[in-house]
């Protein structure tokens, strides 16, 4: 049954999501002892929900089952969120500050999330063995247990293209690595943290033309706070690319959402982002302004039903932007800039 419901996952269609949503959703609240509590705990509130709301005619996207139940992101920092009894494969932890608690992902099966990342990056950037691969992640670098690591490396390995790899802290080893892969017109992808990335722009400027440029989020407080707009124009200037892509992706979550420009994200076919209302959690829509709910189905063996700390908009065709933090939430290194 378990692998009948991950190859439905990675073959979802608009037309059949909702059939592949409601099977992962029985299997959770079967087999996921945390979120069957949470979902019996809040089912009385849903059921006098307007199922109308959450899927007009004019989103095709939207749900148009029941709607389910979202558990809050804060769970995976409180309790084990497993669906079936398991020894992790890996377990996945954000990254913090000493006066935070940080989440941890369990995870069962680890060529799941390979197949997600893989998938998700050829769909948007295609052919992966046409691409040098370099990583910007001095902050994740250091920790042994961050899944943008992990993806980072398995990209950096699949495209086997001899100046892939990882750059610590030397920027003038990855100034000199960029000319010479502009000089010979090589597709590159730069996929770096904020800081580090605002850091190269400012010390090492330069015109790439055949780079893009990607940021992962994350300050830390190594800067102060910019919007996105703002580390966009300088990363832009600082490097001559036109639009600085960027990768919407979370320990909890095993899929990334990824955008070409301008902070406008899309999502794979197996996951789909709503909005809630911030003062009434269980005011659920498809598109608008709030705070994310996330269903990410790739998330089989945890909880594909989320319901994040990040506010933005959801517009009618399924993309989305993130403008920041709801004040309360703990700060994170894949954190989003604040607007």
């Amino acid at each position: 049954m378990e692998d009948t419901i991950i190859n439905n996952i990675f073959s979802v269609t608009p037309e059949n999501f909702d059939a592949v949503a409601h099977q992962v959703f029985q299997f959770q609240v079967q087999e996921n002892l945390v979120y069957g509590e949470w979902a019996g705990l809040v089912s009385g509130q849903w059921s006098v929900l307007s199922v109308k709301s959450l899927h007009p005619t004019s989103a095709p996207y939207a749900l148009s089952l029941t709607p389910y139940p979202f558990l809050p992101i804060s769970f995976f920092k409180s309790h084990v969120v497993a669906a079936t009894q398991f020894e992790p494969g890996a377990i996945f932890e954000s990254s913090g500050t000493t006066h935070t608690i940080n989440s941890k992902h369990l995870i069962k099966d680890l060529s799941i999330y390979r197949q997600s990342f893989l998938t998700a990056f050829q769909l948007f950037y295609e052919n992966i063995n046409e691409w040098c691969i370099i990583g910007l992640l001095p902050s994740y670098l250091e920790r042994g247990n961050s899944s943008l690591v992990m993806m980072a490396d398995a990209l950096i390995k699949l495209s086997n293209h001899p100046n892939s790899g990882f750059y610590l802290n030397d920027l003038e080893g990855l100034q000199i690595v960029l000319q010479q892969l502009e000089a010979k017109q090589q597709k590159t992808l730069l996929i770096g943290v904020t800081f580090a990335l605002l850091d190269f722009a400012e010390q090492y400027p330069m015109q790439l033309k055949n780079t893009v440029v990607m940021e992962t989020g994350g300050m830390k407080g190594r800067r102060r706070e910019l919007t996105r707009a703002e580390v966009h124009h300088i990363i832009s200037n600082g490097l001559g690319v036109e639009k600085v892509h960027s990768e919407y992706g979370m320990t909890e979550l095993l899929s990334q959402a990824y955008s070409a420009g301008d902070g406008r994200f899309v999502c794979p076919p197996w996951m789909k982002v709503f909005v809630r209302a911030e003062d009434d959690p269980l005011d659920i829509k498809p598109f608008g302004k709030g705070v994310l709910n996330i269903i990410d189905l790739a998330n089989l063996y945890s909880c594909s039903f989320i319901a994040t700390d990040d506010v933005g908009i959801v517009y009618e065709d399924g993309s989305f932007e993130v403008w920041g933090r709801l004040d309360n939430s703990d700060i994170r290194g894949c954190s989003l800039l604040v607007v």
